[in-house]
């Protein structure tokens, strides 16, 4: 499945614990990422400098299918599900 256009939900509710360009501590669940383009877009996609958890990460029609605050809940939810203690 490809991203859906001007949905950026990944960018934004999951956290990244590695440091990337200019997020040197990595990013938190909720913030949004500095690389997400206007439309929505990885500005570091197809880069070296993509975080593995970002190039890992794929969407799927039950995350994704639904536009982009089902999204954005969805992955807000495996984010809360799936926080260390």
């Amino acid at each position: 499945m490809d991203c859906q256009p001007f949905c950026g939900a990944c960018c934004i509710a999951q956290s990244i614990s590695s440091p990337i360009p200019l997020m040197p501590q990595g990013k938190p669940a909720g913030v949004t990422c500095v690389h997400l383009l206007v439309d929505q877009r990885c500005a570091l996609f197809g880069l070296a400098t993509r975080p593995q958890v970002c190039a890992d990460f794929k969407p799927e029609p039950e995350m994704c299918s639904h536009g982009r605050s089902h999204a954005l809940n969805y992955l807000t939810e495996l984010e809360y599900l799936t926080k260390p203690d």
